[in-house]
């Protein structure tokens, strides 16, 4: 199958360090050419891939406060494709939405994943504008403000089972990945991480946007014996802070799409404790690859009971849903199927 995948140009695919989509979009572009599909990627110029390479820019571009150059970018990269569309069987876009109005005038079968959340006002109206894009969901729950929508499946995020090593031995220590932003909740992290009287390692970037909210509620917590912002952090020493965890705490406090942490964690046989919210339930078997909570009290008791999560059962649990092989499969069968659609046969 000839295959385009369309990635946001934020950061390189795969990441240098934070970005959950762009690392997602490569782990399914190298294993669709593993399968021995046709794949061009549409991404940054510095992105390292097996597959055909076509760039706007020649590296990626994160966003700053106040610089909208990265607009330009993603409108000649969406006049590359539009060049070249009639070349592939398939479209797998991962751009939010700024194709939609180009991916509806498309002769060629696309699809979008959205890897973000959809609960804000302006999307109601958007997608109504905007009915038949084939849309997938990387979880239920992310679909739910939109049920509406074209939703063509949900499709887990998945990863190389090599990525990283199952680890049967631990050291004592708690640990967090992520963003600083006021939903990934920090706060409750290092709460959890005390009473429990653990260590807790926190690697997290800081956006310029949440730079005051690191300042002024973050940043205070920081002083208590046993906790150690790392802050942003590269796939060596993540693996390495992974691998080693007696617990990943992810205890956030909004819908997460999906959290791809959680099933890297679980690669390690790592267990991870996290708060009921959005795609947590759908990732997480509570008492088996680690506990679900609904508050404080609840968390810092699976932090004292952590021991009981077999991390045989974690790596398992990986193996079984979220591999790599299993998420470029399930994209295969919706790319077949927007094919198939009446509108293309």
């Amino acid at each position: 199958m000839k295959i385009a995948q369309v990635s946001p140009l934020f950061e390189r695919v795969p990441p240098r360090a934070y970005g959950g989509t762009e690392r997602v979009i490569s782990y399914l572009t190298e294993e669709l050419v593993r399968q021995g599909h046709e794949v061009t990627l549409f991404a940054s110029g510095d992105s390292i891939t097996q597959a055909k390479l076509i760039s706007s820019t020649e590296k990626s571009m994160r966003p700053q406060a106040g610089d909208n150059s990265w607009m330009a970018y993603h409108i000649i990269q969406m006049e590359q494709l539009a060049e070249l569309a009639n070349q592939f069987d398939v479209i797998h876009f991962h751009t939010d939405y700024l194709h939609f109005p180009l991916a509806r005038r498309l002769a060629t079968p696309h699809v979008t994943t959205l890897h973000g959340r959809l609960d804000l006002p302006e999307l109601l109206p958007l997608y109504r504008h905007f009915p038949t894009n084939p849309l997938v969901s990387i979880s239920d729950s992310q679909r739910k403000p939109l049920n509406f929508a074209n939703w063509q499946g949900t499709v887990h995020h998945g990863l190389p089972p090599n990525l990283y090593s199952f680890a049967r031995e631990h050291g004592e220590y708690f640990l967090f990945i992520g963003r600083v932003s006021p939903e990934k909740r920090i706060d409750r992290a290092i709460e959890i991480a005390q009473k429990c009287g653990m260590r807790l390692y926190i690697g997290a970037k800081v956006d310029c946007a949440d730079e005051a909210y690191f300042i002024e509620s973050i940043k205070p917590l920081l002083k208590f014996p046993g906790i150690e912002f790392i802050g942003e952090i590269g796939e060596s020493e993540k693996r390495e802070l992974l691998e080693h965890a007696t617990a990943l705490l992810f205890p956030i406090d909004w819908p997460e799409p999906f959290g791809l942490v959680m099933i890297e964690a679980l690669c390690c046989g790592t267990p991870v404790i996290a708060y009921r919210n959005g795609s947590v339930p759908e990732i997480l078997e509570d008492g088996v690859n680690g506990f679900v909570v609904t508050n404080q009290e609840e968390a810092v008791s699976a932090g004292q009971r952590i021991q009981m999560i077999d991390r045989k059962n974690c790596r398992a649990s990986f193996e079984k849903r979220f591999t790599a092989e299993r998420m470029a499969q399930a994209y295969l069968e919706i790319y077949r199927k927007v094919i198939d659609a009446p509108m293309h046969a």
